[in-house]
């Protein structure tokens, strides 16, 4: 039932947004935009957004490799399934996918893989922030038009998200550099509860703080961080070439508050960020730079389908490979790698050929078993 509520909220919450994005638009207007966009500049948008996609794993590996060496084809297959995943189901369960399916391939453990998502994810704030920081210090005078109080709300938004994101980014690192602490901590949960769910919230929490190992390492760290300037100036560049393709006249640096408000729209828990991405990026371009309503819904539709159509397609093809269908992944996402109880299998996946469990990396799913995550 209560899955059922979420389910409809989200429908509910979707509409709303698509209406409210909708509202002032001339659909005829809008398919005339649509078709007359420059296809060079359409070309040049998709081009960004797969180097964006390339860097991202780039990046994951570099995360992953105190838990183990991850090849690119793996963590790519793993991250397009996860970000279909994502576009198509609501909750973000492509994130909590992602590293279940690649522990499985590649037999590391769940939760060391599910903390480095945790790492991704505060990376890519805190990169978002520190860029829209840039814009916010040497750009912002140039707006041609705004109103005060939304670039205060704005820069609150960003002050509070820097903060949190810092200060969860610091508490990681020191989990990851006292593990000492940390299991102290956990000794002192674990005597709290029954025996079997203390041990067991014991395992995943030292298997988890082993994934945070690129914390203890600040050179591996800070070079894996730096990948995620390229990753968002490469999202820049996709929505500067969207909009001059539609022929508004969004400066460079323009593109770095249009980030910003992409970032807030798909943050809604709608699938995809259907709603909220396009109400963000529509409200940019009109409320500041002007652009006419009708030539900035087309881009914002163009630039969402750029964004997630290529992946979702390719991400359901590599799921049919796998034996993968979007009920299984939910499963999958929600069990932590147990099986779904219907008597199939929900990933129908082997170790390569001649290749077995290694004891340096567990065989991803026991420790999650264990815990009921």
């Amino acid at each position: 039932m209560r899955g059922h509520f979420r389910t409809a909220i989200v429908i509910v919450c979707t509409i709303a947004l698509m209406a409210f994005f909708l509202r002032s638009a001339d659909l005829a207007s809008v398919w005339s935009h649509i078709r007359h966009a420059r296809l060079d500049l359409i070309i040049a948008a998709f081009g960004a957004i797969a180097v964006s996609y390339v860097v991202r794993v780039r990046r994951w590996q570099r995360l992953l490799a105190p838990i183990g060496q991850v090849g690119f084809a793996p963590a790519a297959r793993a991250t397009v399934i996860g970000f279909a995943t994502t576009a198509v189901l609501p909750g973000r369960l492509g994130e909590l996918l992602r590293p279940y399916l690649l522990a499985r391939h590649e037999r590391l453990s769940a939760s060391a893989a599910l903390a480095t998502i945790v790492l991704e994810r505060l990376l890519d704030l805190i990169a978002v922030v520190l860029l829209f920081g840039v814009f916010l210090l040497f750009f912002s005078g140039d707006l041609p038009q705004t109103d005060p109080q939304v670039l205060t709300v704005l820069k609150v938004v960003g002050l509070v998200a820097a903060v949190g994101a810092g200060t969860m980014l610091a508490l990681l690192v020191v989990a990851a550099r006292a593990p000492d602490r940390v299991a102290g901590v956990v000794a002192q949960v674990e005597r709290r509860l029954p025996q079997r769910f203390g041990a067991a919230a014991s395992r995943f929490v030292m298997k988890f703080s082993a994934g945070l190992g690129i914390a203890r390492q600040p050179g591996r760290f800070m070079r894996a961080f730096a990948w995620s300037f390229p990753l968002w100036l490469c999202v820049c560049v996709s929505a500067w070439c969207v909009c001059q393709a539609f022929g508004i006249a969004l400066p460079p640096a323009g593109s770095l508050l249009l980030m910003m408000l992409m970032v807030l729209g798909v943050s809604v828990p709608t699938p995809a960020g259907v709603g909220g991405f396009h109400a963000a990026f529509q409200v940019g371009l009109t409320g500041v730079y002007g652009a006419p309503v009708d030539a900035a819904v087309g881009a914002a539709l163009v630039l969402h389908a750029l964004s997630f159509g290529p992946v979702t397609l390719l991400g359901i093809v590599w799921m049919a490979r796998e034996g993968l269908t979007f009920r299984s992944a939910v499963d999958l996402a929600t069990s932590g790698g147990r099986a779904s109880g219907r008597g199939t299998e929900p990933v129908a996946v082997s170790a390569p050929e001649g290749r077995g469990p290694t004891p340096s990396r567990p065989v991803a799913g026991e420790d999650e078993r264990a815990a009921g995550c």
